[in-house]
């Protein structure tokens, strides 16, 4: 995936909200701030201050636009987002990424401070982020999150844990999916990961429930097979 391409892109559908002007100019004067002086206090001061100069609206996204991420990178959409959870994720993607030690920390201490629109951010931005294998404890730890928003942040229209969850986290995640009562057919790569493994614990949870005289979650006979 190309960085610059990406973030060019973000940047455009937030220029083309309504009423973005506010935005656009505050994130395009803090990006040359950092630029000239990246300081890691100065990432994060941004990343927190972000909705009070975006707003928290939900994204319009014409076709066209979905059709240009989706090029950039297979799988990844904005569309159901809000105004600042895009410009935190653009704005994550200024981050400096040559040093990867000092890329993965800095991002790793936003994860460990975050509140909860910080962290549907974060967890949204994992397709998009360098060094993806760094982020695969992240991503699992956002499974283990009680949080229902932070929950489908990384479970559903998210391609990061079809692509690099191992299978034990992968099953993982679709448990937790029909535990928790989520839209199991929005989890990308589904089919393509269907495992024997899922099948038989799958197969026995259906079963418990059917023993204690309870419907079964939706679609879960897609995976049972």
């Amino acid at each position: 995936m190309n960085i610059l391409t990406m973030s060019q892109t973000l940047f455009y559908i937030l220029e083309q909200q309504p009423d973005a002007e506010k935005a656009t100019i505050y994130l395009r004067q803090q990006a040359d701030v950092f630029q000239q002086n990246p300081q890691t206090a100065t990432f994060y001061r941004v990343f927190v201050s972000i909705p009070r100069f975006t707003g928290k609206q939900v994204l319009e996204v014409s076709p066209d636009m979905a059709f240009a991420l989706e090029r950039i990178r297979p799988h990844f959409t904005v569309t159901g987002w809000t105004r600042d959870r895009l410009a935190r994720v653009w704005w994550l993607l200024q981050l400096p990424a040559d040093d990867e030690t000092a890329y993965v920390k800095t991002i790793t201490e936003l994860f460990k401070t975050a509140e909860l629109n910080e962290l549907v951010a974060l967890y949204s931005a994992l397709p998009v982020l360098e060094y993806p294998e760094a982020w695969r404890f992240q991503g699992t730890e956002g499974i283990r999150n009680n949080i229902a928003d932070v929950q489908s942040a990384i479970m559903l229209h998210n391609p990061y844990p079809m692509e690099y969850f191992d299978e034990a986290a992968w099953n993982q995640l679709v448990l937790k999916a029909f535990f928790t009562d989520k839209d199991i057919t929005q989890i990308i790569g589904l089919h393509e990961r269907k495992n024997a493994r899922l099948a038989q614990t799958l197969a026995d949870y259906a079963a418990e429930r059917r023993a204690a005289g309870r419907s079964l979650p939706a679609n879960i006979d897609l995976l049972m097979n």
